[in-house]
């Protein structure tokens, strides 16, 4: 990947979580400044990563697949950070999963390959997008969900128009007379950077997984017989490839081993046996067959239970993002889970490691029992649950982060704000100006909150900067 543009990139006090008095400095040159978080370098709140966890973590989850035979293509929304797509790719990452075209075309523009939107393709801009994309990069492979015989004939009605549009442009521009000279084989190139690279007929398919889905949850189809029909009916498409099949678990998952196996186990025979019937029917495209599944929270099932034999080689594809920095709560807790089903060589070894965490102040200790700190919605995750208080550092007393009671819980956010709550009859309390380190649960939803977010070591110095795309 190619990620000089945003390493050149300048950052400065109009960033979240920038020193107020430093200079603007490209991304590149953060990591020298040595800034310290514990120092009051940085203005809280903050949103850190640890270099140290996310390393292990990529490790850990490369060790994981390779252990299981699977592949990974984490999903790239979770961090829209191609500087991590990087850092996943580099661990043994097959490609990146993405949610949307304008993710994909933020992986194609840093070096991305291997894509897949585990989404629905969808309006003639988005078909058009895509196919200008393949035509553009001739090595870019990219997959997309497909679920009704109704999104299929949306997907050829607008790659045939943008064929069409092609030529029209084609005419319009040779009018205007903006076209490059050269004009050979129905082609046009074009002047200019922000114009389209060449227009032309697709010289191939656009491919396609087959969505399967379960009763009262998102997209996917909820039979056999209607996902068959939809397979059968991308096979003889003149616009669509079928690449292979796909499904989620993850809306599924409780934390309860015993029932969340029966609910794997039951999606992951249904995969096969649409596998085994397209495989008969010779419906697969290409060299190779996608089956691909697996969220954050039981991809050790899949793991386990979706590889299978087919008549072509096949490639069993988790896509899982949240490993990547995990977090402090809800994935923590379904990692255990993990660990457990996965015997005792997972079981002994450490685990993923919280990478993410938001650092804010104590601004304010109004009444016995509670502090107000400097974070809130805007700043830290709080869909799934509230964020986790975890260390605590008093400038001009404690060496180093220490570790807070259980007892401390964050329990309840606004915009700016965090109600912190602690027995009023405790020892240690915390202090006007205290910092308060908190890890988080469901990462996702902290990320698109910061346009940057600092690296930093195990002493919360400053070692760089990831740089964020929603």
């Amino acid at each position: 990947m190619n990620l000089d543009s945003i390493l050149s990139e300048t950052l400065d006090a109009a960033t979240k979580g920038y020193p107020l008095s430093s200079p603007a400095l490209p991304i590149s040159a953060i990591g020298a400044q040595r800034w310290s978080v514990l120092a009051g370098d940085l203005p809280l709140p903050l949103a850190v990563i640890r270099d140290s966890a996310l390393a292990h973590n990529h490790a850990w989850m490369r060790d994981f697949t390779a252990s299981t035979g699977v592949l990974l293509a984490p999903h790239g929304k979770t961090t829209m950070a191609p500087q991590i797509f990087a850092q996943q790719l580099a661990a043994g990452a097959w490609g990146i999963t993405v949610a949307n075209v304008q993710q994909l075309g933020l992986c194609v523009r840093f070096g991305v390959r291997r894509v897949i939107m585990a989404n629905q393709l969808l309006g003639a801009a988005e078909v058009g997008a895509v196919i200008r994309l393949q035509e553009a990069h001739p090595d870019l492979e990219f997959h997309f969900l497909i679920d009704s015989q109704a999104q299929l004939a949306a997907i050829e009605s607008a790659a045939a128009s943008a064929g069409a549009n092609s030529f029209a442009r084609d005419g319009e521009l040779r009018d205007g007379g903006r076209m490059n000279a050269d004009l050979q084989g129905g082609t046009a190139e074009l002047a200019g950077a922000n114009s389209f690279a060449r227009f032309q007929p697709m010289s191939r398919k656009l491919t396609a997984l087959v969505e399967l889905g379960l009763a009262a949850g998102r997209t996917g189809a909820r039979t056999f017989d209607e996902a068959i029909a939809v397979a059968r009916a991308v096979a003889a498409s003149k616009a669509v490839a079928l690449s292979g099949l796909e499904c989620y678990e993850g809306l599924q998952v409780t934390g309860d081993s015993g029932r969340d196996q029966i609910v794997v186990d039951g999606l992951m025979q249904r995969v096969h046996d649409l596998a085994l019937a397209c495989d008969r029917e010779g419906l697969f495209a290409g060299p190779s067959i996608i089956l691909s599944a697996g969220g954050s929270a039981a991809f050790d099932m899949v793991a386990r239970d979706l590889p299978m034999k087919l008549s072509k080689p096949v490639l069993t594809i988790l896509r899982s993002g949240c490993y990547v920095t995990h977090d402090s709560g809800f994935y923590n807790r379904m990692l255990e889970g993990v660990k457990a089903r996965s015997g005792s060589a997972w079981q002994t070894r450490p685990g993923l490691k919280p990478a993410l965490e938001v650092w804010s102040r104590v601004q304010s200790c109004p009444e016995p029992g509670l502090a107000i700190l400097t974070m809130g919605k805007r700043d830290a995750s709080f869909d799934l649950e509230m964020p986790i208080a975890s260390k605590r550092y008093r400038p001009g007393t404690d060496i180093a982060p220490q570790p807070v009671p259980a007892s401390w819980q964050i329990a309840n956010m606004n915009d700016q704000h965090a109600y912190l709550r602690f027995p009023s009859d405790g020892d240690g309390a915390p202090q006007v100006g205290d910092l308060i380190g908190c890890g988080i649960s469901h990462p996702c939803t902290t990320f698109d909150k910061w346009r940057a977010l600092f690296t930093v070591d195990d002493d919360y110095r400053v070692t760089g900067a990831i740089r964020t795309f929603f």
